[in-house]
């Protein structure tokens, strides 16, 4: 939640606001063109030799560890740079059919359809509101002092452990809202479309790393599976890792319904721009590091711009941070230790009840929210 230290714009500074990084959104996309296509060409190049070569080190033991980092790499990549952004509709304006965000799908266990709602739309469009994007804690962590403290909660670094472990489990059954289920706000059969995506995903996914890519390599059968499962796992934690970074590290704001409820008027693309920019945390690093990380290391511009390709935040990031200090707004980023020190700091913490007077009473909050919360 903002704080009484978190600078506060004024309805024409929001326009000002809005107005400055509408005109950067719209420089970029005129100038999109092939030198984009050809990027993301490239990496999925890249992407499936890394693969090729993984799974074709499988039959050779002695070189198992290489087969599981090169496998492991191609995931990276498959998650982060290609599937995440072009999911994100990145490439929609290319024409290119293996490049539309409505027919590709990724390399994960969650069904792209399921995902594109939960994320595109529930999370990209209420950034950080509580009791509106369900991606404040998936569900299962308590990842902020608003959030009502349970008993449940003293389990968060365990939750958040094995969230990291098997996160494409997680993102997969996000969409099925437990929690709201439990809670009795959301009923099986308002699930049964989601559930059978998930489903039929799950089959796949399955049959392929684990039965059908382990039968090819014959006796070498566990090596090959075990070596999947491995890669599958580093996956998950380089994902979870760059996304909680992101997302909640300290000096990161979340907001009430009420803070939001204004975001219709003449100021409402500048605030939500606000909220971004308050809502989100970069990780500093070299090239490669980006590239990897989906470049959503530059989560402050990805959260701003999140239908242009990934690949520019970093030409535009000094122009954001720029503007940023000049309406005396934080532009918080650091290096990868340090944002996920912050992060699992925050877990640990927030598994613990909130000291008197850090947390409004649940009877305080909007009742929108008291009910998301009330589980």
């Amino acid at each position: 939640m903002t704080s009484p230290t978190t600078p506060q714009l004024t309805p024409e500074q929001l326009t000002a606001l809005g107005e400055e990084l509408d005109a950067i959104r719209a420089r970029v996309i005129a100038d999109l063109g092939e030198k984009d296509l050809d990027y993301l060409r490239k990496v999925v190049k890249w992407q499936r030799g890394l693969e090729v070569a993984g799974r074709a080190m499988f039959y050779v033991p002695p070189a198992w560890p290489l087969a599981v980092a090169s496998l492991s790499l191609s995931k990276i990549l498959d998650n982060m740079e290609i599937g995440h952004n072009v999911m994100h509709g990145q490439y929609d304006w290319a024409g290119d059919p293996q490049f539309n965000s409505r027919m590709f799908d990724w390399d994960t266990m969650a069904p792209g359809d399921n995902w594109k709602h939960g994320h595109n739309y529930l999370h990209h469009t209420f950034t950080n509101i509580l009791g509106k994007d369900r991606d404040i804690g998936y569900g299962i962590l308590r990842m902020d002092e608003e959030q009502e403290w349970r008993p449940y909660y003293l389990g968060n670094p365990v939750y958040a452990f094995l969230l990291m472990t098997f996160f494409e489990w997680g993102v997969a059954l996000h969409d099925l809202e437990v929690d709201e289920l439990f809670a009795g706000r959301r009923t099986w059969a308002q699930n049964k479309d989601i559930a059978h995506r998930i489903v039929k995903k799950m089959r796949r996914q399955i049959t392929k790393d684990y039965l059908l890519f382990p039968a090819l390599t014959g006796p070498l059968f566990p090596l090959t599976l075990a070596g999947n499962a491995t890669a599958n796992i580093v996956r998950n934690i380089w994902a979870f890792n760059i996304i909680f970074c992101g997302h909640f590290p300290t000096g990161v704001a979340t907001f009430t319904i009420e803070e939001c409820e204004d975001e219709n008027g003449v100021e409402s693309r500048g605030h939500w721009y606000y909220r971004q920019v308050l809502g989100s945390a970069n990780i500093t690093g070299g090239r490669l590091f980006h590239v990897m990380s989906g470049n959503l290391s530059h989560q402050i511009e990805h959260h701003l711009f999140p239908d242009l390709p990934a690949r520019r935040y970093p030409e535009i990031a000094a122009e954001i941070r720029e503007i940023c200090e000049r309406y005396g707004l934080p532009y918080n980023t650091g290096p990868l230790h340090k944002q996920l020190g912050s992060v699992f700091g925050k877990i640990a913490k927030l598994a613990l009840p909130s000291r008197p007077g850090r947390r409004r009473t649940t009877s305080e909050q909007p009742a929108e929210q008291r009910d998301s919360l009330a589980a």
